[in-house]
Order: structure tokens, then C-alpha cells, then sequence
């Protein structure tokens, strides 16, 4: 009787505790419904907004964000392979030309640094890397489901390490101060042991710990900030080797700030990475997100990538606009200080104009 006893006992705690239970993955699934209220116009916020052009950067020419006062300036990407052609032969014109262009317009400049693409028919990194002497300076990138998507510089090879903190050192001797600021490409890359046996989880923590502490030392004055979204080795919140976390306290430690791409409010990759990173921990450096080519549309440019257009999506005319949403979600959720607005038409004209600056028509 004793015995049966102690089973019910059991029985009932088990239900009760598997009653009580939340999947941690879960978590965040609703945070965004506490923002689903949010509406244009959106209020002053205290947050630096800037337009995103990836490599496009001939569009900021005569673009709305100069005649905008919700708009601090222009963030653009400027591949390593252009910035220095030969080993040592640094070539910034392109960046002090864009730099001038958004001065005369009292806007500010801020540099993405590429050294990761994601179409295969571009390599970011110098010809003079892909050589025996940088064990070939790049890996191809792959999407999960195995098809090539572009190419990424061996972060984890201290040669090119070396090189790239050289080019961190040449463009802060010459730009810090003066850009609002400079940020390395996302932590997330397509690319394994399989395809390269020195590439490790550790290696890569290692790597990019190391690119940090590089950027660091080559910029004092103007923000300086990766992208750290996603970690090979782990994969939040089950498989959690401290990896990701590593990162956004180190750049909390050696004063980097820490941003990510992609801001998905519904999407459980994002939601238990680096938006929790955020959300989760007290920093006192700045944060950054980054609303980039399909978030306009609740979706991810690696969306289109393996999507039957190859690439291309069609627009979506009837739609709502969730501008308001991700601007909220971002500040009270996130608590940045810098967002990063992708210059996709027709939804930034269209949405985050509207919403930021919906008088822009009359100013110009």
C-alpha cells in the first residue's frame, strides 16, 4: 500500500511538472505581440537611424536620408579586395569620397567591412590571399541545404588575421574620428570542419575574439561593432557551448559594441540568439540592429536565396506595414542605440519613411 502510495505521488508530480514546463526555445515566441499596437508616425527616440546600401553606393546620391532629419547618415559595405588591391597598397578613396559626399550634407558615414560574401561569383578578400601562403584565403560558403551561396575569408587563419588588422589599423589612422562608425560582418558563416580541418568552434571563437580586440585598438573615437548573430559549434538555446555569449561580453569588456543583421521578431533562430543576447544581459556599449533586404516583410535575404525565383521575390503591395513594430520591438525590447534601415524599394520609401519622417516630402 506504502509503494502504491509513492507511485500516485510520483505519477501526479510528473503531470505536474510536465504541466508546468516551457520549452525555453519558446520563450520569446510573444514578445512581439506587446508591440502589435505600435503605429507611424514614429516619435523622436533618441536612436542614431541609418540607411543601409550594402554595396549600392552610388545610391546615396541626392536618396531622401539627406533631407531627413530622422537620419543620421549612410551605412555602407566596402569589400576588403577593393580597399587594398595589392598586400600593403591601401586604396580608401572610394570611402573618403562617400565620406565627403554625406559631410557636405551634415550626415554621417558609417563602414561596414566585408570580408564575406554571399553570391558566389564575388570574392571579398584580396587576390594575394588566395594563395598557399594563406592556405587559400577563403572557403566557399553553402546554404543548409548544401548549395554554394558565396565565400568568406579564413577568419581563423592567424596570416589573414594579421593582414585584416593591419587594414583595421590603416583605415582607423585615417577615419576614426571622423566616421560615425565602422562594424565587422555577422559571426555566422556557411562554412565547416568538413571543408576546412583547422576550422574548429574554438578556433572561430578564438578568430573572431582576436578581430575584435584589432578593431578596438584601430578606432578610439568612432563606434566600433560586430555583428554577432549566430556561432558554428551551437545552436541556441539547447545546444549552448558559451559561444555566443563569449562574444557579447567580450565586446561589453574591450568596448565594442555588438549588433546583428536580420531583425526577425518571429523567427526562433534570431529570437534565441542575438535578439535574447540583447535582451537579456546590461551593457554599456551600444547595440545595433540591422532591418535587411525581405525584414520589411517578415523574411530573410537567405529566404530568397533558396526560393524558386533564384534570388528575387516579388513584392508585396498589399501589406502591412510592420515598420512600427520593429522600430518598438528594437527599442523597448532590445534597447538600442543604432538601426540600420536597408534601402529596399519600394518599402523604405514607402514604409520607413512614412513612418520615421512622414513630412520628408515637404522638407525637400
Amino acid at each position: 500500500m506504502f509503494r502504491f502510495a509513492l507511485l500516485v505521488l510520483a505519477l501526479s508530480f510528473g503531470i505536474t511538472a510536465a504541466a508546468q514546463w516551457k520549452n525555453p526555445a519558446n520563450r520569446y515566441d510573444d514578445a512581439y505581440k506587446k508591440y502589435l499596437e505600435a503605429a507611424c508616425p514614429v516619435s523622436e527616440d533618441g536612436i542614431k537611424h541609418f540607411v543601409y546600401f550594402a554595396r549600392d553606393r552610388g545610391s546615396i546620391r541626392n536618396h531622401p536620408l539627406l533631407s531627413s532629419d530622422r537620419f543620421a547618415g549612410a551605412q555602407i559595405m566596402y569589400p576588403w579586395r577593393l580597399l587594398e588591391p595589392a598586400k600593403g597598397n591601401y586604396d580608401f578613396s572610394i570611402i573618403e569620397e562617400d565620406y565627403q559626399y554625406l559631410a557636405a550634407h551634415e550626415k554621417k558615414l558609417f563602414i561596414q567591412l566585408q570580408d564575406a560574401t554571399f553570391t558566389v561569383e564575388f570574392k571579398a578578400a584580396p587576390e594575394y590571399l588566395i594563395s598557399d601562403e594563406y592556405d587559400g584565403g577563403v572557403i566557399p560558403q553553402t546554404s543548409e541545404k548544401g548549395k554554394p551561396i558565396g565565400w568568406v575569408a579564413k577568419r581563423w587563419n592567424p596570416q589573414v588575421r594579421e593582414r585584416f588588422a593591419k587594414l583595421l589599423q590603416a583605415l582607423g589612422e585615417r577615419f576614426d574620428g571622423k566616421i560615425e562608425g565602422i562594424n565587422l560582418q555577422e559571426t555566422a558563416i556557411g562554412a565547416e570542419k568538413a571543408n576546412d580541418p583547422t576550422l574548429t568552434p574554438q578556433t572561430y571563437v578564438t578568430a573572431v575574439e582576436a578581430n575584435m580586440l584589432a578593431l578596438s585598438q584601430a578606432f578610439s573615437a568612432s563606434t566600433k561593432m560586430i555583428y554577432a548573430n549566430f556561432m558554428p559549434g551551437e545552436w541556441l538555446p539547447w545546444e549552448d557551448e558559451g559561444y555566443l555569449k563569449s562574444i557579447y561580453m567580450y565586446g561589453e569588456e574591450i568596448g565594442v559594441s555588438l549588433g546583428a543583421p536580420d531583425l526577425m521578431v518571429k523567427r526562433k533562430g534570431q529570437l534565441n540568439h542575438a535578439l535574447a543576447m540583447m535582451h537579456e544581459n546590461e551593457f554599456t556599449v551600444p547595440l545595433g540592429i540591422a532591418i535587411q533586404d525581405g525584414n520589411y516583410i517578415g523574411m530573410t535575404g537567405a529566404d530568397f536565396d533558396d526560393g524558386p525565383a533564384g534570388g528575387q521575390h516579388k513584392v508585396q503591395t498589399q501589406r502591412k506595414n510592420i515598420v512600427p513594430l520593429l522600430h518598438a520591438f528594437a527599442q523597448d525590447f532590445l534597447k538600442v542605440q543604432y538601426m540600420f534601415w536597408v534601402n529596399q524599394a519600394p518599402y523604405f520609401e514607402e514604409d520607413v519613411l512614412h513612418c520615421l519622417d512622414p513630412n520628408w516630402a515637404s522638407k525637400k
